[in-house]
């Protein structure tokens, strides 16, 4: 009997261990099945990630954005279940209350409602908010309107803000007040004299001084005329080079000219190709034909599709039909950014801004699918929202990434002194509605013959030989005169000591028609 009890009680223990280690086991693989390691992404691979992931959350996703301290994903969710999936590629999950429909409907309601003039409203991934922006001149009644309507909202669904400036579109409404315009008499002419405006350096072949040069003049010893090293007038030089080459015609953030109008070029690009550029809408409405230069001596291009309001940008095509303009943005400094494509915005995404009026500035996206009311009339929807400054004339200049065009200005408030809110056209919508793309072939090509162009950025050493006299002196000059005197290594020129006669002569500015950076356009 005992031995039957004891066998009995060893099979029971035997039981007994295999359905402790049946519960065991499951819990031994759930304890190493830990979500993915946080992963660090570009803004390209965040978009990438962040639109399959949206695919998958169907209703339940609220909006992303990049964390750009960090260079995580963040992805809004609606429950915990729904954050599984996101954990599990390597991104940040947060749970919030505002699905990414009832932002759209929310927003919808500002546009039947409450779209006054100087207001704008974007969606804010980070509070998971909509974020309405009112301007100074939203005063009495118009803010009575907004408050109604945004109050019957809920605290939770949106939240309002003052800007001390007042939206405006950023296209110049006066050419002849265009930031130094273009440099003064032109070194093209060998032996030529007279003193260019903001000039320092030998004049091309002679005497005189070159437009914001420096070096002695091509076609002599010494560096390229209209500056080696430096690009004549600093900041706005519309055809500065990279890599020692000088741009074969106007890239991002040069100036353009149309009747009585002044703003930036955008991206170059081609169409069934053939050259052409962007810019914004608004400019493209202002004129139907555009220029490199105040007078219109330099024929650029004319308008084949202009979109605003709703949206906000222009195709203009080359009148030459040969051209190849680079594919590239000015950096301001005598160097450019070349650009290979374009790329979505992301909120948290760094982004940089090159126009006529004031040069480069850097600042992150804010807010997506944006709508600004600029008045009578011009509404203008799904813009990208950021904080970098801009200035009048500085619209449909270039927005981008690294090598990536992302947008084309449009307006905003405040200015490069106070800061304020900037709106910018899609780049993508631009190109899917005109059926353009980024890029207009060769980067490296002379401004009138050589290796190096005059005014390129790199070129230091190598102008004498190489530099084309042609053309060398329309580098424009921007604003800075005596202050951005050329720093050509061989003969550095006057600088200071001689400023030139800008004010007295200011030339007709070929290739940059100045952009400088001090006296803005109102």
């Amino acid at each position: 009997m005992n031995k039957r009890l004891r066998t009995g009680a060893i099979a029971t223990a035997g039981v007994a261990a295999v359905a402790a280690a049946a519960i065991l086991l499951p819990n031994a693989n759930a304890s190493t099945d830990k979500p993915a390691a946080l992963k660090t992404f570009s803004a390209h691979s965040a978009t990438q990630l962040a639109t399959s992931l949206k695919a998958g959350l169907k209703d339940n996703g609220a909006g992303w954005y990049l964390d750009s301290s960090n260079g995580h994903l963040v992805m809004n969710v609606l429950s915990e279940d729904d954050a599984r999936s996101v954990r599990d590629k390597g991104a940040v999950a947060k749970v919030v209350h505002n699905s990414m429909t009832a932002l759209k409907s929310g927003a919808q309601t500002l546009r039947d409602n409450a779209s006054v003039p100087g207001t704008a409203w974007s969606i804010d991934p980070k509070t998971n908010k909509i974020v309405v922006v009112a301007d100074r001149t939203v005063t009495g009644a118009k803010m009575a309107t907004l408050s109604k309507t945004t109050n019957g909202m809920g605290e939770g669904m949106v939240t309002v803000k003052r800007s001390q400036g007042e939206f405006k579109r950023y296209d110049g409404g006066d050419a002849g007040s265009a930031a130094g315009g273009a440099a003064g008499s032109a070194a093209g002419g060998a032996g030529g004299a007279g003193d260019a405006a903001g000039g320092a350096g030998d004049a091309a072949g002679g005497a005189g001084d070159a437009a914001g040069g420096a070096g002695d003049a091509a076609g002599g010893a010494g560096d390229a005329a209209g500056g080696a090293g430096d690009a004549a007038g600093g900041a706005g030089d519309g055809g500065g080079a990279g890599d020692g080459g000088q741009a074969a015609g106007p890239i991002g953030g040069s100036a353009i000219f149309g009747g009585n109008a002044r703003c930036s070029l955008g991206f170059n690009v081609t169409v069934k190709g053939a050259p052409a550029f962007l810019t914004a809408g608004h400019c493209g409405n202002d004129s139907k034909t555009w220029t490199a230069d105040q007078g219109g001596s330099q024929p650029l291009g004319t308008v084949a599709d202009s979109k605003f309001p709703k949206t906000d940008f222009a195709l203009v095509k080359y009148d030459d039909t040969a051209a190849k303009p680079q594919s590239a943005v000015d950096l301001g400094n005598g160097s450019t950014q070349e650009i290979t494509k374009a790329a979505e915005a992301a909120v948290g995404m760094k982004v940089q801004r090159s126009g006529s009026t004031t040069g480069l500035h850097d600042g992150t996206v804010t807010g997506l699918d944006a709508t600004v009311n600029y008045g009578n009339g011009d509404i203008v929807n799904g813009l990208i929202q950021t904080d970098v400054c801009a200035e009048p004339g500085d619209s449909g200049g270039a927005m981008f990434s690294d090598d990536s065009a992302v947008g084309l200005t449009s307006g905003g408030s405040g200015d490069c002194t106070a800061g304020g809110e900037t709106f910018f056209q899609p780049v993508t919508d631009a190109l899917k509605a005109t059926g353009a793309e980024i890029g207009a072939g060769g980067g490296d090509a002379s401004a009138g013959g050589g290796d190096n162009g005059a005014g390129g950025g790199k070129g230091g050493g190598k102008g004498g030989g190489n530099a084309a006299s042609g053309g060398a002196g329309n580098a424009g000059a921007g604003n800075a005169g005596a202050g951005n005197a050329g720093a050509g290594a061989g003969d550095p020129g006057a600088g200071a000591e001689d400023p030139g006669t800008g004010a007295q002569d200011p030339g007709a500015g070929a290739q940059d028609p100045g952009a400088g950076g001090g006296d803005a356009l109102n």
